[in-house]
């Protein structure tokens, strides 16, 4: 019997390239990310989004839950072109946020720009006022 050494780096690029190993890229799981920044007058909530317009996106708020969603068909069909890997998505999402009371909903505002939805979520006058502090346990 003949032991046959394996080179990992050999391994994995062979398996980098191969579809039915790596499903790590199956479009059905992706979503867009973001990012949550809090700022004293409330947060901005950021999402990746390359590759749309504003008008793609549609951002409902029911019961202090902001949902963004999108609902395009991937259908950026190119002729003559011969993908080995073709990762870039263009098709449906949808993200849920639970907002905290502190937000002001009547006010919240959103801009796309540069392929960054951007969604202000600001806090109420009383919520800035509030700070924290610390309780004594008696």
């Amino acid at each position: 019997m003949r032991w046959q050494h394996k080179n990992p780096i050999t391994d994995f690029v062979s398996n980098f390239f191969d579809p039915e190993y790596n499903d790590f890229f199956d479009k059905r799981t992706r979503d867009p990310s973001a990012n949550i920044i809090e700022k004293s007058e409330g947060f901005e909530l950021e999402i990746a989004a390359p590759g749309l317009k504003k008008e793609d996106f549609n951002i409902n708020l029911e019961n202090s839950i902001l949902t963004i969603s999108s609902e395009l068909a991937d259908e950026k069909n190119e002729e003559g072109k011969n993908y080995t890997r073709k990762e870039f998505y263009y098709g449906s999402f949808s993200r849920s946020f639970t907002l905290p009371k502190s937000i002001d909903t009547d006010k919240i505002k959103a801009d796309y720009i540069h392929g960054i939805l951007k969604i202000d979520l600001p806090k109420r006058d009383q919520a800035q006022l509030e700070t924290r502090k610390e309780i004594k346990i008696s």
